[in-house]
């Protein structure tokens, strides 16, 4: 219903902020991320997650879209609460989750406070085909960024050879030969696919 407010900063906490829009103020609920991301001066807009209950009507905000498709994501799960996804978003980056979850990394989302094995395997179980459909990541290459790995990517993608094949073999190369460069990658990854 509410998908973002845009407004004057009036309040501003760790867990919650208070954003005064024409004379109403709205208390939303934030992640430690989200703190971190709201700059100092007093206009604000925060993408914001309307929870409902029987007795109350409670708003999450958040800095970046990204941040609040994780954080639905999250609350999707059974045994994982508004409250539950807000602390791992909180002890984690939304980028540290997604990809936590994309290669089922149980010990990094059972690291957050109130979330045991069971939970952090059933998050895992949920999530992991969602969010590789979704940020279209293959379960191999989340690694660190290579703009070299990118270009000879999009040139054999160019080429016609499909994405996540392709990848795969890239990231083969590329762990073998950190340094390689384009031209070294592409011609491997021809020799392989």
């Amino acid at each position: 219903m509410i998908t973002h407010i845009q407004g004057k900063l009036t309040e501003k906490n760790p867990t919650s902020v208070v954003i005064d829009c024409n004379g109403v103020g709205y208390m939303l609920n934030i992640s430690l991320h989200t703190y971190s991301q709201i700059p100092d001066h007093e206009h604000l807009k925060l993408y914001t997650h309307l929870q409902v209950k029987e007795d109350s009507h409670t708003l999450y905000g958040f800095s970046s879209l990204a941040e609040r498709e994780i954080f639905r994501l999250l609350i999707s799960v059974s045994g994982i609460g508004a409250s539950t996804a807000r602390t791992m978003l909180s002890s984690l980056t939304p980028k540290q989750v997604r990809e936590g979850i994309a290669v089922g990394d149980v010990a990094l989302i059972q690291s957050i406070k109130g979330i045991g094995a069971k939970t952090a395997q059933r998050v895992i179980i949920d999530l992991k085909d969602k969010i590789l459909k979704i940020y279209d990541i293959d379960e191999v290459s989340v690694s660190k960024d290579n703009t070299n790995k990118d270009e000879a990517l999009s040139a054999l993608e160019v080429l016609g050879f499909v994405k996540k094949q392709a990848e795969r073999v890239v990231d083969k190369i590329v762990i073998a030969q950190p340094d390689a460069n384009v031209e070294t990658i592409i011609k491997q990854a021809l020799k392989n696919l």
